[in-house]
């Protein structure tokens, strides 16, 4: 073995030693790695820096902003409904829901692109059901992985596919992988939901129990809404029929807040201004007035109830501010400061001295401290964290900000991932073409997309390529799939489709499955034409090999995507990713004995 070879395997050793002790982040341990590489030689300096524009890391970023469009404007709020349908709200449910989804979606298109539309749906999903994101994203990674293989659209099926057309044998069709990859996507399900969800970490994400609820709903509880709201009904002669809310003006005349109107068409919380209310409307109205008063203005009291749930919809959520101790708020009314008009906010109650105050709050001079609870249109909400008067203290995570985009969003989305699934253009440039155009159309803001992409994982990615890189060009890689090769290269078909499977398991982990499958090829074809075996029998078992990103983060990028969200470590990998390996091996051994003879 070439110097050069002997120092890219000291590097990989010590690199994964790092990421089990756990001792370093693993993005930090990647940027390590590449200074090393670089500043050594063994990888050019032109070639250094190329794993941030490599295919992976731009398909992530384009995905990143594709996926902070979707949440923003509604559509994975839906998915996620849809999901938890499926998985009828339970733990072992849901995990065969996400697993199942995911599979699905991942054999029409990119496995990157999937986990990237289903991510935020699946937190969403997580903390609805107040279940750890934990106990789903592994399974959301896993299950993409599954999916692909079922289809011949994965790169490094394509790969082999392309290898055997090279030397002039048929090429795998769309359906050849489905006999195999169909028990694989059954198998893999089934020993997450009975066997891995057990070994998924409870707590591993960052999300307090706070955020993990829904935060609208805590808040509707803690200030007991539902003893201080009231359901009034439109009389047919009352004066406010046909006028809008601005103009019926019932916070400062009786001091009614309208928090909801009720009509033919369903509950609108927090309508706006320029509502017009009819006849038989029916009022979710937060304060109290007098039988009097209520006959002078042609309403009635309705002796059904609301639950406070229905203040907030999908764009319109609660959310609790405090007045700052600089404030230019402190001694003034809601009323003096306009404070409905400048931030298109109702507040419902004030929190003061350990107790909710509900009693004429437009004239209740506000003090440093003061919590409000305020309802209005989740972007509105967003607007306050910039503002100097309040601290906006929690966003609900899942409220829909541009509601009104939702199908601009949608066909969006559709389309490039439409164009990416058939191969017509390079899935890095249609995926970052589609987020270029989420943002034209303002379904996102720039600064928005900043917030949302996933720096960890670029880095880490970009971090690591280099690696794959030493290891190819050191020679080290065809050294060792060389030797072993000549080991059982006469020895049972059964053997030598299991050596070259565990050997693409290795170069999975270090390489990737695209530069495994490219090193892989060559060696199936040689082994194939000595041994005589089938050469599409030998190249199913490389391409399925290449796919068994189970074991290790660096297996495949979906599982870095979910990594940093679901608090995992590289132990978390191993320990649920190991079994499901061999389980996985077991089953593609049978598919190749049964459907190809080897």
């Amino acid at each position: 073995m070439a110097l050069n070879s002997l120092v890219v395997l000291g590097i990989t050793l010590i690199a994964g030693g790092l990421l089990v002790s756990e001792r370093l982040r693993p993005d930090l341990i990647a940027l390590m790695v590449m200074v090393v590489l670089g500043l050594s030689g063994l990888v050019p300096s032109r070639e250094v820096f190329s794993g941030f524009s490599s295919s992976a890391v731009i398909t992530i970023l384009g995905i990143s902003i594709i996926s902070t469009g979707l949440q923003q404007t509604g559509v994975t709020l839906r998915l996620g409904q849809f999901i938890r349908r499926l998985g009828h709200r339970s733990e072992a449910g849901l995990v065969l829901a996400v697993t199942l989804v995911s599979a699905g979606l991942s054999l029409f298109m990119n496995n990157i692109a999937a986990v990237g539309v289903l991510l935020p749906a699946v937190m969403g999903v997580a903390r609805q059901s107040n279940i750890s994101p934990s106990k789903l994203l592994i399974p959301l990674a896993y299950g993409t992985i599954l999916g692909g293989m079922a289809t011949l659209l994965t790169t490094s099926n394509i790969i082999a596919s392309g290898a055997l057309r090279e030397v002039g044998l048929q090429p795998f069709g769309l359906l050849d992988f489905l006999p195999i990859g169909a028990p694989i996507v059954l198998v893999g399900s089934l020993y997450l939901v009975l066997v891995g969800r057990r070994w998924l970490p409870q707590e591993g994400s960052a999300l307090t129990p706070r955020s993990i609820t829904q935060l609208s709903t805590e808040l509707a509880n803690l200030y007991h809404l539902h003893e201080h709201l009231d359901i009034l009904e439109i009389l047919p002669h009352s004066p406010l029929a046909n006028r809008s809310i601005v103009e019926s003006d019932l916070a400062n005349r009786v001091g009614l807040t309208i928090v909801g109107v009720l009509s033919q068409g369903g509950l609108k919380p927090a309508p706006p201004k320029s509502y017009i209310l009819s006849p038989g409307d029916r009022l979710l109205v937060e304060g109290h007035c007098d039988a009097t008063t209520l006959e002078v203005l042609g309403l009635r009291q309705s002796p059904t109830t609301l639950p406070a749930s229905m203040l907030v919809d999908e764009s319109v959520r609660l959310a609790e501010v405090v007045i700052t101790p600089r404030s230019s708020l402190i001694g003034h009314t809601l009323k003096a400061t306009h404070f409905r008009e400048k931030y298109h906010l109702n507040v419902i109650s004030i929190w003061r001295e350990g107790r909710p105050l509900y009693a004429d709050l437009g004239n209740t001079p506000l003090a440093v401290g003061d919590a409000l609870l305020v309802q209005g249109p989740a972007s509105r909400i967003r607007m306050l964290r910039e503002d100097t008067d309040l601290i906006l203290l929690e966003e609900d995570p899942d409220a829909v900000l541009r509601p009104q985009k939702y199908p601009l969003a949608f066909w969006i989305t559709f389309l490039t991932l439409g164009i990416a699934a058939l191969g017509i253009l390079p899935v890095a440039e249609v995926v970052l073409a589609g987020a270029t155009m989420l943002l034209l159309t303002h379904c996102l803001s720039m600064d928005e997309a900043y917030r949302n992409i996933e720096w960890k994982a670029l880095f880490l990615i970009a971090g690591m390529w280099p690696l794959s890189i030493a290891i190819r060009t050191s020679g080290l890689s065809d050294f060792v799939a060389g030797h072993i090769i000549d080991l059982v290269g006469q020895s049972a078909s059964t053997l030598v489709a299991l050596t070259l499977i565990l050997l693409a398991l290795g170069f999975t982990q270090l390489l990737g499955g695209q530069v495994a499958a490219l090193v892989l090829a060559p060696l199936a074809l040689s082994t194939a034409a000595q041994t005589g075996l089938d050469a599409r029998g030998l190249m199913m078992a490389v391409a399925l090999g290449c796919s068994l990103g189970f074991p290790t983060p660096f297996g495949h990028p979906v599982n870095i995507m979910v990594m940093s969200s679901g608090g995992y470590t590289f132990k978390d990998y191993l320990k649920i990713g190991t079994p499901l390996t061999l389980l996985i091996i077991l089953v593609i051994l049978a598919g190749l004995k049964l459907f190809w003879g080897v």
